[in-house]
């Protein structure tokens, strides 16, 4: 497997509601305040929070088993 295609399975795997969270601050984080940003990183992971994915992710890591993210 090349590296390439390593990195697509690794994110393909990934929670992508949280993927697409992360890419969101980073793209806000040039323009605007440090309180801004941090407010804005809040409100991100209080919805995250509430998503089936984020309670896969827990459920997994206290079960030991392998996540799987629906993007819910």
């Amino acid at each position: 497997m090349t590296e390439v295609q390593a990195m697509a399975d690794h994110l393909s795997k990934q929670p992508t509601r949280a993927l697409a969270a992360i890419k969101r601050a980073m793209h806000a984080a040039p323009t605007q305040s440090l309180d801004a940003q941090l407010d804005l990183e809040r409100d991100l992971q209080r919805e995250l929070g509430h998503s089936h994915d984020y309670a896969e992710g827990v459920d997994a890591f206290l079960h030991k088993r392998v996540a799987h993210f629906t993007g819910e």
